[in-house]
């Protein structure tokens, strides 16, 4: 699998500054989302092209669209267990059906009635939805929030027979720029808003400032 990168310094311009935004890797068919796993997990996905050995599909396992936040969540693949970085590529059609089930992860008015219509909507769902800070490359939070999802059941089962790719060279290469402030050299996968339908983006409050 190939995807196209872009000079980080280039791409940032054009990304929003704040609000609730899926930057992802994506073409007019799919979308890339990203993992970090141990190399017991990772080498046998990328071997096998399926999750498996290690991995468990009785937990909750959360996928990253946006390139930056699985950097700074696996420390550019130097954190213990982090150490492969897994590219995952989706069917459109796939994703948006996970985010039609995404439920937010803790209760909020804004789109449940009450704390227990949130509570039965949590035990319907194979989906969880957090949105946590963007970072820089070199760790500082953004203003701007990233999305990741935890799928779980029928959904991660379906989830874990995809193409899978070993980013793990490609982030070496970068990690180097990023560690020795080279940020001019950086590349990062080229991203960009992803608009689901605006019944999707209204449920995940797709846009919101917080």
């Amino acid at each position: 699998m190939t995807f196209p990168t872009a000079p980080y310094h280039d791409q940032k311009e054009h990304w929003p500054a704040t609000g609730r935004h899926i930057l992802a890797c994506f073409d007019e068919e799919t979308i890339l989302v990203y993992q970090a796993y141990a190399p017991a997990i990772g080498l046998h996905a990328i071997r096998h092209g399926t999750f498996g050995g290690g991995f468990s599909y009785g937990r909750m396992s959360w996928i990253k669209p946006n390139f930056l936040w699985m950097m700074y969540r696996s420390n550019w693949g130097q954190s213990v267990g982090q150490e492969v970085v897994l590219a995952v590529r989706l069917r459109r059609t796939f994703f948006d059906r996970i985010l039609e089930q995404a439920v937010p992860s803790s209760f909020t008015s804004a789109l449940y009635p009450s704390h227990e219509a949130w509570k039965s909507a949590v035990g319907q769902s194979d989906v969880r939805l957090q949105w946590d800070p963007d970072h820089h490359p070199q760790g500082s939070k953004q203003e701007r929030r990233a999305i990741q999802l935890g799928l779980r059941g029928a959904t991660l089962e379906s989830y874990g027979k995809r193409e899978i790719v070993d980013m793990s060279e490609f982030i070496a290469v970068q990690r180097e720029h990023v560690l020795h402030g080279r940020l001019d050299q950086l590349l990062t996968p080229e991203e960009h808003p992803y608009l689901p339908s605006e019944q999707i983006a209204a449920h995940l409050g797709l846009g919101m400032i917080e």
